[in-house]
């Protein structure tokens, strides 16, 4: 049970998981557009410079939403007070996810204020919140540090241009990404053991589990979006149908095993903080870019099918399918401490295609990279079924 004197905190049940609630859901919507305005960012400027700002702005937009799944593993939804900091959150993610296209222009300190708002905010709240729970405050005492020392470079990046913008925000997202790995030592407060982040593991399954389907879901509207404005010719409806393929692909491999196991797996763990840590606060990221990616991908593929692919549908095709792979198999180290065959199977195949690529249609290797996606799901799902066996 909750601390009495902590009543905003979630009562833990020793047979259930902490459902995922609606408030959390209605959360959620921000960031789907949110991941599309980045796909659109990628789609817009897919040279060197605008992929390193869209990569940027990506980790700063999975970190204010991860950090929130980790407040709400202990904070109550359902309790008034919580649910009204989950709708300022939105407020200040809606200013961040509108200023995407423009963050490295005019709307940079909007973004930099959203992202801050949400950071600084929400820990503020936390610790308000949990002031009376010793596990709680001294943790998240530690994390305002973090983060409102982080806050001045987000702010100070929204006032100059360029580069500069682009090395100061690094910095910042530098300081928030370090700080879970040093335990978020704190000169005078020491530092947190991981062994005190009592997670509930199918609480944080859920929640990037649920952040995967927007991902996917976001790839679908893309490669919906683009079709009605082309002639659905059959090269265009074939370029359609594989983007399809691409994203039921993706998750079947995410939610063959994966997703519901990790929950008990981290359950069971001596040590669920660490894990957890690991491979939802960091690792997780990676197939969501993937996912990011291989929608960009398939827009291009649905705009131009046959022709010879050139080298950023190449890696868009390729690098998309690749980054979700190789993310889930780091997932899975992190969480089971064992890899996939088939997954690593499938980054040779994917591995392979590079050197031939730029002979073949967009369209065709779409459809090749797909095959290795279904591959890797039916694999997955023989092996699953042979060990029940």
């Amino acid at each position: 049970m909750a601390d009495t004197k902590t009543p905003l905190l979630r009562e833990r049940k020793a047979d259930e998981h902490a459902r995922v609630t609606y408030a959390e859901l209605f959360f959620d919507l921000v960031f789907v557009f949110a991941v599309t305005q980045l796909s659109h960012a990628v789609l817009r400027h897919p040279d060197g410079p605008g992929l390193v700002h869209a990569t940027l702005l990506l980790l700063a937009v999975w970190w204010s939403w991860i950090y929130t799944a980790w407040a709400t593993n202990w904070l109550d939804p359902e309790r008034g007070p919580v649910r009204l900091m989950l709708f300022a959150m939105m407020a200040a993610a809606l200013v961040l996810a509108a200023a995407i296209p423009d963050a490295f222009g005019e709307r940079g300190l909007a973004f930099a204020a959203g992202h801050v708002i949400m950071q600084v905010g929400r820990t503020a709240f936390f610790l308000w919140s949990a002031w009376r729970a010793p596990q709680h405050r001294a943790n998240f005492a530690r994390i305002l540090c973090w983060l409102t020392f982080a806050a001045v470079f987000w702010i100070a990046g929204g006032f100059v241009q360029g580069e500069a913008r682009l090395a100061i925000w690094g910095l910042a997202l530098g300081i928030e990404y370090l700080s879970p790995a040093v335990g978020f030592w704190t000169p005078g407060l020491g530092r947190t053991k991981s062994e005190e982040w009592k997670v509930e593991g199918g609480h944080m399954a859920e929640r990037c589990a649920l952040f995967t389907i927007i991902a996917l879901g976001e790839s679908i509207i893309v490669s919906g979006s683009t079709v009605m404005g082309m002639p659905w010719d059959p090269p265009v409806m074939a370029a359609f149908a594989s983007a399809f393929i691409c994203s039921l692909a993706m998750w079947w491999i995410y939610f063959s095993s994966t997703a519901e196991a990790a929950s008990k797996a981290i359950e069971e763990a001596r040590d669920p903080g660490a894990i957890a840590r690991v491979a939802y606060t960091y690792a997780h990221i990676l197939p969501v870019a993937g996912i990011i990616v291989a929608a960009v991908g398939d827009e291009w593929v649905i705009h131009h099918p046959l022709g010879s692919a050139d080298i950023k549908v190449v890696a868009a095709v390729i690098g998309g399918p690749a980054l979700f792979l190789f993310g889930t198999l780091v997932f899975k180290l992190a969480v089971f401490r064992r890899g996939s065959p088939t997954r690593l199977m499938g980054l040779v195949m994917l591995a392979a295609m590079v050197p031939v690529a730029g002979l073949v249609s967009p369209l065709t290797l779409s459809i090749l990279t797909n095959l290795v996606l279904v591959l890797v799901g039916g694999g997955e799902t023989w092996l699953i079924a042979r060990r029940r066996t």
